[in-house]
Order: structure tokens, then C-alpha cells, then sequence
């Protein structure tokens, strides 16, 4: 008979992390487990309350849920179920795990495709003052870095794009305003930014508010990740973005990412995959859609204090499998 549990995890982090929106020294994860004939499987999620989540609701929405999961609900009809969101995804992630298992196969195998050795993944310098984003940027490079993703808002913009870009003058550099520029002229920043080699730009006005994108020329692409949560969202969002950033906590899981990797294709838009902070449980979820993705951004286990078991190893710059 299926058994499902479910809980909260807080996991202090080795460093603070700062965006626009404000600083963090933990994160609180939640981690479903299930098990079913002597197999078991687990997914972890990370309720953000930016998304009106937390961990609480999370825990009751899959309460609400638990009696039709142990009565063997499949995952197709978890679709149904429940939202888009966290709930969904630790839910969906650890389904897929459980049939793997039960079938005798990884997930990989499951989807017929191939496990990479590893995976480039960003390295993220958290919003911080100029010198110290610099001196990040430095400490990154020198351990293996091959993909800097820079955390900014509305201050020193180009300044801190300088300094970083002087301090790794051969590393892919993108940016994520994570919604705060609106009102500055983006034109001119987009052509400015082009001019430091910036190979991506990501979500700079904020969702809902992101008409502005269509009147002014991208020199560099410009991603979406607030604006862009599921399936649905990607066909009005093709004339202003090249390009989409699937997080399994905001679709629901690995059959979302899968569905949207695939619309994204049709419709011509260019994937990264991200995350929010949380363990290589979640990391390890997300990887075969990293593999179809041109950007990833999988390093949220490089800011804990102590990281999940079984761990993914990060070294120069990649995600080892």
C-alpha cells in the first residue's frame, strides 16, 4: 500500500543570499517521501512567498491530497490535482522517482534519454555592494567558474557589470533584476550591458508590467522567469522574450518542465532551467531538463551549510551526475 509523508526542512545557509526583493540566511524546504512495496522515493520543494507559498500551505495542500495519493494515484492525474507550484512539484518529482524505481530504471531511462556526465551551471554572486560583488566574482572565477550569474537592482547596474566583467574577462556573464527596473530607460541599459559581453538578461520589469519589452530593441536576450510559470504562459510572451526560465517549483514538477521544454521549442523560444535555494534533491530533479536547456542555473546546494544526501558535486564550474 502507498505511504505518503511530508515536512518541513529549514536549512541554514553558508552565506547570505540577497536579490532585489531582500536577503536570506536559510531557506525552509519541504520534502515529500513515498513508498510502496518496499520502494521509496523522495522530492523536495521550496514554497516562496513571492508566489503566495509557504511552507505551512504547502504541508496542507498535501494533506488535502494524501488520501487519493495512497489510494495510487498516478502522476497524470496529479496534474489535475493540484496547481502549478511547490506542493506539485516535490509531489510529481518523487512520482517519477517511485515508478523508476519500481521499474527497475532511473528516471533517465524512463524518459529514454542519457545521463551527462555533468552539466555547466551558473555560479550566482548574490546583490551586494560593488567590491564585495567583484571580489565574489573573483573567488568564483579562480575555483572553476564558467557561467556567472549576477544578482542586481536598481543601483550601480553598469558599474557592478564592469567590474565583474574586469574581474572574469573570459566567463559567460548574464543578469537578473528579478523585476526591478521598471522606469529605466531599457534600451540604453540593454545596449550598454551588450557592450560587457552579457549573454543574457533576466526578467527585468516585473510580471504583468512587462509590455515595455516589446517597443525596445534586445541586443541582448532577454529571458523570462516571474512572467513565465507554465505551459500557457509561453505563447504571449514571444513578443518581448527569447527566451523562458522553467523552475520546477513554479510549473509543478518534471512533466510540467518536460511539457513547456517542448512548447518552448514549437513556439521558438530558447530554454534555461533554474532554481530556487534548496538541496541536490531538487537540483537532481531538474537535470533532464537541463540537459535540452541552453542555460542552467542548478546551483542552489552550493549555498547551504551542509547539503542534502545523496549530494551532487559542484566543481569548476559544472554539476557532476
Amino acid at each position: 500500500m502507498m505511504q505518503m509523508s511530508f515536512g518541513a526542512v529549514e536549512l541554514p545557509l553558508a552565506r547570505p543570499f540577497a536579490i532585489s526583493r531582500g536577503t536570506r540566511t536559510a531557506v525552509t524546504v519541504v520534502r515529500v517521501t513515498l513508498t510502496d512495496g518496499g520502494f521509496t522515493a523522495t522530492g523536495e520543494c521550496t514554497p516562496t512567498a513571492h508566489y503566495q507559498e509557504s511552507p505551512e500551505s504547502v504541508c496542507e495542500q498535501l494533506e488535502l491530497i494524501r488520501p487519493q495519493v495512497e489510494a495510487g494515484m498516478h502522476r497524470d492525474a496529479l496534474q489535475q490535482a493540484l496547481p502549478i507550484g511547490s506542493a506539485r512539484n516535490a509531489l510529481d518529482c518523487a512520482m517519477w522517482h517511485l515508478d523508476a524505481a519500481k521499474q527497475g530504471k532511473t528516471v533517465w531511462q524512463l524518459l529514454d534519454m542519457s545521463a551527462p556526465v555533468s552539466v555547466i551551471t551558473a555560479e550566482t554572486l548574490s546583490l551586494d555592494s560593488l567590491e564585495n560583488m567583484a571580489k565574489a566574482a573573483e573567488v568564483a572565477v579562480a575555483g572553476g567558474a564558467k557561467l556567472l550569474k549576477i544578482k542586481l537592482n536598481r543601483d550601480q547596474i553598469i558599474e557592478k557589470v564592469a567590474a565583474i566583467r574586469a574581474a572574469a574577462p573570459h566567463t559567460t556573464l548574464v543578469v537578473d533584476a528579478n523585476e526591478s527596473w521598471l522606469g529605466l530607460d531599457l534600451e540604453s541599459l540593454f545596449h550598454a550591458l551588450h557592450e560587457f559581453n552579457v549573454a543574457m538578461i533576466e526578467q527585468p520589469l516585473p510580471a504583468g508590467n512587462d509590455k515595455d519589452l516589446v517597443r525596445c530593441l534586445h541586443p541582448v536576450p532577454v529571458c523570462a522567469d516571474e512572467s513565465c510559470h507554465e505551459r500557457a504562459d509561453i505563447a504571449g510572451l514571444t513578443d518581448r522574450y527569447e527566451m523562458i526560465n522553467i523552475k520546477l517549483d513554479k510549473c509543478g514538477g518534471l512533466t510540467e518542465a518536460l511539457a513547456m521544454t517542448a512548447e518552448a521549442r514549437r513556439l521558438g523560444l530558447r530554454i534555461m532551467v533554474g532554481c530556487m535555494l534548496g538541496s541536490s534533491i531538487a537540483m537532481e530533479a531538474a537535470l533532464p531538463v537541463a540537459v535540452q536547456a541552453e542555460r542552467v542555473d542548478l546551483d542552489g546546494p552550493i549555498w547551504l551549510a551542509q547539503d542534502a544526501e545523496p549530494a551532487l558535486r559542484y566543481e569548476h564550474g559544472e554539476v557532476w551526475v
